[in-house]
């Protein structure tokens, strides 16, 4: 299944008729992108992006890439969802999530910084900087990225 084809689905999920039909179709695909989620332009889904899953109160900035296996959601899932404090997840424009990352927020809402990148299998639980580097479990800033550079 092409990139660019599993890219488009998620921008169709907006459409009148032809939205519920994409939506199907990336769930079936192994990809969870709710309805809810506004993405930005040139949003690029890596490797078919089989395993992301990413939180209804979630927002995609502008050229994000996300790999297989990234999930946005709250930290808080052992208590009702109406008695949780978490409000949402911001991904600023230009950021990288690395395969198997796991952004999850418990309190309030989380934003990752324009142009932070974070590591594969990070489990990052508090708000970034911008053109930062994330890494570890839980995630902690392991260096900068040069400003403006969009390194892949």
């Amino acid at each position: 299944m092409s990139q660019d084809f599993i890219t488009s689905l998620a921008y169709f999920r907006q459409k009148p008729l032809i939205g519920k039909l994409a939506y199907l179709t990336l769930k079936l695909l192994g990809l969870e992108l709710p309805l809810s989620v506004p993405i930005g332009a040139d949003l690029e889904i890596a490797h078919g992006g089989f395993g992301i899953v990413i939180h209804s109160k979630a927002q995609i900035g502008n050229r994000v890439k996300l790999y297989p296996g990234v999930t946005l959601g709250r930290a808080d899932i052992y208590r009702p969802a109406s008695e949780s404090h978490f409000e949402g997840i911001v991904i600023e424009d230009d950021v990288i999530l690395s395969p198997g990352c796991k952004i999850l927020c418990k309190k309030g809402i989380l934003t990752i910084g324009r142009g932070t990148v974070i590591g594969a299998n990070a489990v990052l639980l508090e708000s970034t900087g911008e053109w930062e580097i994330w890494a570890g479990i839980p995630a902690y800033c392991v260096g900068k990225r040069e400003t403006g550079k969009l390194d892949t």
